[in-house]
């Protein structure tokens, strides 16, 4: 069984065992959570929302939380002698999808 789930504003496809990384919820390391933003589920005929599908859930479990690689940001203005660089890391939750559950009907 598979679905789509929406979390921190991006969609992923997910199966249960999988591992992901997803924009940082507020949860700890063990910590199980529950997605209910599920937009399409599928078991051989897949069955869409509008735009979610009712009462379909899926669970996981925080493996871990950190922050990305950095990557550099530039900024230059040509002819005016400007230039900035910095970095960003992106924070990110790490999670195993254990279970896609979807009402009957």
């Amino acid at each position: 069984m598979y679905a789509v789930i929406e979390t921190g504003g991006k969609q992923l496809a997910v199966r249960e065992g999988d591992v992901v990384r997803v924009e940082k919820l507020e949860a700890a390391p063990g910590d199980v959570v529950t997605l209910d933003r599920v937009l399409l589920v599928g078991n051989g005929r897949p069955r869409m929302g509008a735009p979610t599908v009712d009462g379909a859930t899926v669970q996981a479990r925080v493996v871990r939380t950190g922050r990305g690689r950095k990557i550099a940001v530039m900024k230059f203005k040509a002819k005016a002698h400007s230039r900035r660089k910095t970095g960003h890391r992106q924070a990110f939750t790490e999670l195993r999808i254990e279970r896609i559950t979807v009402p009957a009907g």
